[in-house]
């Protein structure tokens, strides 16, 4: 092995390590984010197309195919309000003192949650993959360097 071979694997050791904290760094924030979300939708306490047993257990929605479902059947309600937003103002104004536009915006906005929370939980999975995939060839690199520099150094 030359010097310049050398400097080559210290590098590829390097970059294996640069690759496992980067990773790491992505698993930790994927893991903190997923937390994050999940315990948001436990505190609002969304039950809305549960079964009365698991409601009564103190479930909630708090995963991202309850949360699809959930603002799916939501996003079929508001439909029967209005097909469109433009369609519920019929060229007017948001009037907020009337009851289906204030139903209307209420659904909306539940269905623009529940979909944010599938969006994030989704986004996080990414990144957990990312992560694990960095750290995984991270340690392939780390290892591959190790091997390089055990090799005779030549002149």
């Amino acid at each position: 092995m030359t010097k310049i071979s050398r400097y080559l694997a210290i590098m590829v050791l390097l970059s294996g390590v640069v690759g496992v904290v980067i990773g790491s760094v992505f698993v930790y924030q994927s893991i903190t984010k997923t937390d994050k979300v999940v315990t948001a939708m436990r505190e609002e306490k969304v039950t809305y197309l549960l079964p009365e047993e698991e409601v009564e257990k103190g479930n909630v929605i708090d995963t991202a195919k309850e949360a699809e479902m959930v603002a799916n059947q939501v996003k079929e309600h508001r439909h029967n309000i209005a097909p469109t937003y433009n369609d519920l103002l019929k060229g007017g104004k948001y009037d907020p003192t009337n009851p289906v536009h204030l139903q209307y915006s209420q659904a909306i906005n539940l269905e623009n949650y529940l979909y944010l929370g599938v969006l994030a939980l989704g986004l996080t999975q990414v990144v957990l993959a990312s992560g694990v995939f960095m750290i995984v060839t991270g340690l392939a690199l780390g290892l591959a360097g190790m091997l390089l520099l055990k090799l005779p150094v030549t002149t």
